[in-house]
């Protein structure tokens, strides 16, 4: 059975959960944006820099713009703009996971980055808005007053970022092995559900 596994989310879809509840079932390192972002600033970018980028990706214009643009000093700077940097940082973080050929990750363009890798397996959790709503209150802390407008702003950061930097589109079931609606069934059942897809799924 192979045990390179990517996870995709809805915001509030409990993605991330079941990823961490996976990677201890199979006794697999678990890459998550905390992990991740941690090795990409190993690499030259403070916390901050990265949290920026992620901020312009609420707004599609806005990312594409300041990916377009180079704010180094011309003549003798990498052409590259902060954005593409950042990617090309995680890009090489997340190659490098797909080089050991085990570990569970979560986001971060995981799926498109990892492609060429064969036997890799990509999931994507998604869920009804209702219990997305219910999930970001009670889970992860959200403003009940905001609620709506944080699930709505973390879905099109994503899209934007992943649209962007990939020739994919965000949430394609084409991109997929496996999607799961988690409105209808628990964390654990989810990773039941994965472990045996793993175990029955062939590898071309």
């Amino acid at each position: 059975m192979k045990k390179l596994i990517t996870i995709s989310r809805e915001y509030g879809s409990g993605g991330r959960i079941v990823g961490k509840l996976l990677a201890e079932k199979l006794e697999l390192p678990f890459y998550d944006k905390a992990i991740i972002d941690i090795e990409v600033e190993k690499r030259g970018f403070s916390s901050k820099i990265v949290e920026n980028a992620e901020l312009r990706a609420k707004s599609s214009f806005s990312y594409s713009l300041a990916s377009a643009i180079n704010f180094g000093d011309g003549v003798t700077s990498n052409p590259l703009s902060i954005n593409e940097k950042i990617f090309l940082a995680q890009f090489d973080v997340i190659k490098s996971i797909g080089d050991l050929g085990e570990g569970v990750i979560v986001g971060r363009c995981a799926d498109y980055i990892l492609k060429g890798i064969e036997g890799v397996t990509n999931v994507f959790i998604y869920a009804d808005i209702e219990d997305r709503i219910r999930r970001s209150i009670e889970i992860y802390g959200d403003d009940p007053q905001k609620v709506k407008e944080i699930v709505a702003t973390y879905d099109k950061a994503r899209q934007n970022y992943y649209n962007y930097h990939t020739s994919q589109k965000w949430g394609d079931y084409k991109n997929f092995n496996l999607a799961i609606n988690s409105s209808y069934i628990g964390e654990k059942e989810i990773v039941s559900i994965i472990i045996d897809y793993l175990k029955m799924r062939s590898y071309k």
